[in-house]
């Protein structure tokens, strides 16, 4: 924010505060969130205005402090009906599946209600829940496997709740359901078509022998790609199926070798467990060159950009000019990323990877 003289003073008495508290090495962010709050006073913000943000500051600085200890473990998060009971197809489908994908070390993150959420929780266990809930006037009671638990939290928001959905997982798993299903379906899809979230897996899992998702995804097909409105890469972001083990395979999988992603100014890092081949990564240059705006992929260390975040600096990368808009077609790179063999299966003839530069 420009400084005039007067707030060049509050601006100072701003630093005071943040050392008073305790300081912090974000200090320039919290000191521009604070100036932006004091903005509101001389701009004679409404009283509603003010009262939304407030609840949503409140509201997500919460969730965040929930959240944080668990950063290192993999979550997914799961979507479906609150008005499936325990004796359906896809209330035990939802069961199975939680459990199974809990038992390989993942937790579960769910609106926290009746139907698909209830049976995510109970399958997943109570340990190895979060529930996100949001306050409506019906159906959106805490069920008993999170109920009381110091990892529920309520939101009074759809879109703060809605953005600790997404921050917070790594992996989505669609079952059947209403409006609810279909807005957050279509968002976390819009949010990934964009770039405005980072590449993850999406499976949309039905009943055996269902045919709910195959007909979603023939509305997909045949109107939006027909049309010319969706990419045909697009598709590439999700995976339907009514088999718990192929919607495990799809998001474990998604992981066997890319571990995760940012950028670094105009350059896209992906992450790896182990890099590529010389001839490896030359196939991928060949393969997606497409989705280059210059240059090629190319193996390298951490980044200096990346020196904050040594607990990833043991992983190999990745470096692209990727042009921000194929993103179905990033998805296919991370594919055949994660198709590559590991080291210890490659045959002791094969050429060794490239050295890996600082650059």
């Amino acid at each position: 924010m420009a400084a005039s003289p007067r707030n060049g003073e509050a601006a100072a008495l701003i630093q005071q505060l943040l050392e008073l508290a305790g300081g912090s090495p974000h200090a320039e962010f919290l000191q521009e969130m604070i100036e932006t709050v004091l903005r509101l006073a001389g701009d004679r913000a409404d009283r509603g205005d003010i009262k939304i943000l407030n609840a949503a500051l409140r509201e997500l600085a919460y969730a965040f402090r929930i959240f944080a200890p668990y950063r290192g473990i993999r979550k997914v998060t799961i979507f479906g009906s609150a008005r499936v009971n325990e004796e359906t197809p896809e209330y035990r489908q939802a069961l199975a599946f939680s459990h199974r994908i809990a038992r390989r070390g993942w937790m579960l993150i769910t609106g926290a209600g009746d139907g698909i959420m209830k049976a995510g929780q109970g399958g997943a266990g109570r340990e190895r829940s979060f529930g996100v809930n949001i306050r409506l006037p019906f159906e959106q009671q805490a069920n008993e496997f999170i109920r009381s638990d110091s990892k529920l939290v309520t939101f009074r928001y759809f879109f703060t709740r809605k953005l600790i959905f997404m921050k917070e997982t790594d992996g989505i798993a669609l079952f059947p359901g209403g409006f609810g299903t279909m807005d957050e379906a279509f968002e976390i899809l819009t949010l990934v078509q964009t770039g405005k979230s980072a590449p993850l897996p999406i499976v949309c899992l039905d009943r055996p022998g269902g045919d709910y998702w195959s007909q979603w995804d023939g509305y997909v097909r045949r109107v939006l790609l027909d049309r010319g409105l969706i990419a045909p890469s697009d598709v590439a972001l999700y995976r339907v199926t009514d088999s718990i083990q192929v919607a495990l395979d799809e998001i474990l999988t998604f992981y066997r070798n890319y571990h995760s992603s940012r950028y670094v100014g105009e350059r896209l890092v992906l992450r790896l467990q182990h890099v590529p081949t010389g001839d490896e990564l030359a196939g991928l240059n060949r393969d997606f060159r497409d989705i280059l705006t210059e240059g090629a992929i190319t193996a390298s260390a951490p980044l200096p950009e990346e020196a904050a975040e040594s607990d990833l600096a043991h992983l190999p990368r990745l470096v692209l000019s990727f042009n921000r808009r194929d993103v179905g077609r990033l998805r296919q790179l991370i594919d055949a990323l994660n198709r590559l063999p590991a080291p210890s299966s490659r045959e002791s003839a094969e050429p060794s990877p490239p050295v890996i530069s600082g650059s």
